[in-house]
């Protein structure tokens, strides 16, 4: 999992603090002009402000908290400190709308007060207006570059404050105006408590917003559209047939991530592990802090050859598979394979193996209707060469590269490596013959240096004949 790196950790911590301290200076402020003008709409601008300060000291709390690395109790890590914040200032958001939408309904309905609309009145709105844009924004640059819905939460509630501030702003002035104007204007005095009912309506609709978020993130519901834009990208890179719709959930500022891409099944394991490697990085790149597990299903690929998929069906049952050819016989299509079997196996559960492999190869080749098995040991571990005593070794070398010189097409030989296996003489040679021929001239002519050296020397037990180019001498 990657983790936020120190100097993130510190203006993610920066941001926070310097929140809580705009909202100490806005709630004190509010406070001590509010009870001196009367203004409901300004108090309930100083509860919203009090309760702001107690908001972003929480988030600066799971701010500090949330970046810990994971240990053994929360394998996972902490992050879900963030979501939890911003659902517990969603709580302290609609309590705040219960106090201000009753206090002002008791205004408008059973009691009068006299509001005093002061010049500090509308300089601590407007302070509190610039303050409320400045930390929004600072909020919102470092939620959107470190991924941290705590500060978002706090970027989008302070935002919110500018609005209301607003509307007090507006309630103010109306008071203002109806005194201007004269006694028959005098119901405009009650505009400061409707637009603390205003200020209300807008804290119920953003508290709305940002609880059903953190609710949404406590439940691992996975952020909208992210899956699919997930699963689109996965799909482009190179390897990966196809991918299931990943599991995506968010924890904080981290994200999780779980997908199967299918690849060939005929690809290697290292290269299956490349390939779900460059997916992971892909992701990564995509998603900033994401945590991304890879599963590999082998499939089928449209253009597989026939000797890759028996041996993928042999491989998926634990057998191994080789010389495997297919061939007519009667319009039949007739299936050849060796099959190989622990040594220390008995007859009757090596041919129930087989029986499997067979029956698995007519289910995804139907097309196949006889298959001819032949089993044997599996091939043991090459061991160490042992030399042949330099005297003999060289009177055998000599010998195989002269019966060489029977075998039309040969150009001569340029080394002939000998070693005592366990069935006789192990030979390696290598000859060389016109640059022209095809491949499978080469083949042919190689097998016929094989059968004239197993013909005239009885003791060989394997051998491999290397073909290749011969070279004119420079003159």
């Amino acid at each position: 999992m990657a983790y936020a790196s120190q100097t993130a950790v510190h203006e993610k911590k920066s941001a926070a603090l310097s929140s809580v301290v705009a909202a100490v200076f806005l709630t004190v402020m509010k406070a001590v002009v509010g009870v001196m003008t009367g203004s409901l709409g300004l108090l309930a601008e100083a509860a919203h402000s009090g309760l702001d300060l107690v908001a972003a000291s929480v988030t600066w709390f799971a701010v500090r908290w949330s970046d810990q690395p994971a240990d053994r109790e929360h394998p996972f890590g902490h992050g879900k400190i963030e979501n939890l914040s911003a659902l517990f200032e969603t709580v302290l958001l609609l309590g705040t709308c219960a106090w201000i939408v009753w206090e002002a309904v008791r205004r408008l309905v059973h009691r009068h007060v006299e509001i005093e609309t002061t010049i500090w009145a509308f300089l601590v709105v407007a302070i509190s207006i610039i303050v409320d844009v400045h930390r929004s924004r600072t909020l919102y640059a470092a939620a959107r570059k470190h991924h941290s819905q705590a500060l978002e939460a706090d970027a989008l509630h302070f935002s919110t404050d500018i609005w209301s501030s607003v509307v007090v702003f507006v309630g103010l002035g109306l008071v203002a105006v109806s005194r201007v104007l004269g006694p028959q204007w005098s119901w405009l005095a009650r505009a400061d408590a409707v637009a603390a009912l205003g200020v209300a309506m807008i804290v119920v609709v953003i508290s709305a917003r940002l609880g059903w978020r953190s609710i949404a993130a406590l439940l691992d519901a996975a952020p909208v559209g992210l899956g699919e834009r997930i699963g689109d990208l996965v799909v482009t890179v190179p390897g990966v047939r196809s991918a299931t719709p990943p599991r995506v959930r968010q924890s904080g500022a981290a994200v999780f991530v779980d997908l199967t891409i299918a690849v060939d099944r005929a690809a290697s394991l290292e290269e299956a592990h490349r390939i779900a490697t460059d997916a992971q990085e892909a992701i990564e790149r995509f998603v900033p802090r994401a945590d991304v597990v890879v599963h590999v299903d082998p499939v089928r690929p449209q253009d597989e050859l026939l000797p890759d998929t028996v041996i993928a069906i042999a491989a998926r049952l634990g057998l191994r598979a080789h010389s495997i050819s297919l061939h007519e016989v009667r319009d039949q299509a007739v299936l050849d394979l060796h099959v190989e079997l622990p040594a220390h196996v008995t007859l009757r559960d090596a041919h129930d193996s087989v029986d499997r492999l067979e029956r698995a190869i007519r289910e995804e080749l139907p097309e196949i209707l006889t298959i001819h098995t032949h089993i044997e040991p599996v091939a043991r571990p090459v061991g160490q060469i042992l030399p042949l005593d330099t005297d003999a070794a060289g009177e055998w070398r000599e010998r195989i590269i002269g019966l060489t010189a029977g075998v039309a097409g040969v150009r001569g030989c340029t080394d002939c490596r000998l070693s005592a296996g366990e069935n006789g003489l192990d030979v390696i040679l290598y000859c060389q013959a016109n640059p022209e021929l095809t491949v499978e001239e080469a083949h042919s002519l190689a097998h016929a240096v094989e059968e004239r050296v197993r013909a005239a020397v009885g003791v060989v037990g394997s051998m491999l004949v290397h073909i290749e180019p011969f070279e004119e001498p420079v003159s």
